[in-house]
């Protein structure tokens, strides 16, 4: 045990100088949170922090039953998911899912630095099948956010307060927006250049640079070099839509935020969306919004 204090992992534990960890304890887990309606779709099993973590190793054939999220902040290291083996760098993360066999390990030259955090839930199998925490199975670059770094710290230090159901509550209801700060790094408060790798991305900041226009699906593969079956494929996996149909429900989006902040005629919405024709107009109105356009108009304005 005294090679493990310098820094050696022993039963899956990482035992060095510097480390930082809290595990709920599982009587907590199954008094407080399992049958707590809010806390059992997604919460909070563990999290820690170890600096320069030489040593640290484990492997799981069997996986575990929650998720891990690991924030690689400096150093090298590597992780093995099922039989593919990556290397991760400074500035990385990935997410290992419930119930698959793995490994991971800190580099003996540069070891890493990392955050980690261990979340399960009833919602885990939902969470793992998007298509946007499948890539983050693989390793991620993330722009270093000190809303990272501020956000686990109160969860932490909440924790160390002890498992009253305030503070498991208000750690959990962090926990979302921690995870998203990752899986959608960025993605929702900065404008994506039209030369990011995720063309897709791309090309909906491109949709909403040209609302007002009738864009074609193949105007939107010349544009990125796609066919139209590859293109309209890439889409439909990261969307859920087609893209013509995400272009005109973002069309309707905006035309929802016209008719109930201005007075403008339906006529003139429906020609600055690129539709001649005021009734077809709202026809697509109302079957991506739910009711027709007056109908919209009045219920917001009654609001």
């Amino acid at each position: 045990m005294e090679e493990n204090k310098k820094g050696r992992s022993h039963k899956n534990i990482w035992y060095g100088q510097g480390r930082q960890r809290i595990e709920i304890p599982r009587p907590v887990l199954k008094s407080r949170v399992h049958n707590n309606k809010w806390l059992q779709q997604l919460h909070i099993c563990g999290l820690g922090y170890y600096p320069r973590a030489n040593g640290h190793y484990t492997y799981r054939k069997k996986g575990l039953p929650e998720n891990f999220l690991f924030y690689c902040v400096d150093g090298n290291g590597w992780y093995k998911l099922g039989d593919k083996q990556y290397k991760v760098s400074a500035n990385e993360f990935f997410i290992l899912p419930q119930n698959v066999e793995h490994a991971y390990g800190s580099d003996d030259d540069n070891p890493w630095t990392i955050y980690w955090i261990h979340f399960g839930g009833e919602y885990l199998p939902e969470f793992n099948a998007m298509h946007a925490t499948r890539e983050c199975m693989k390793p991620t670059y993330i722009k270093s956010n000190e809303e990272i770094f501020t956000l686990f710290t109160r969860i932490y230090k909440t924790l160390e307060l002890g498992y009253s159901t305030d503070n498991l509550m208000f750690a959990n209801m962090c926990l979302s927006h921690f995870i998203t700060l990752f899986v959608y790094n960025a993605k929702h408060t900065t404008q994506i250049p039209h030369d990011s790798k995720d063309c897709i991305d791309s090309a909906i900041v491109f949709m909403q640079e040209h609302i007002s226009e009738n864009i074609t699906l193949n105007e939107l593969c010349q544009h990125y070099n796609y066919s139209p079956s590859r293109f309209s494929g890439l889409f439909k996996q990261k969307t859920g839509y087609a893209p013509i149909d995400y272009f005109i429900q973002m069309k309707m989006q905006k035309a929802s935020q016209q008719l109930a902040l201005t007075t403008r005629s339906i006529k003139d919405i429906a020609l600055s969306m690129g539709f001649d024709d005021p009734y077809y107009f709202s026809r697509r109105f109302r079957k991506i919004i739910g009711v027709p356009p007056t109908t919209y108009r009045s219920m917001r304005q009654d609001g």
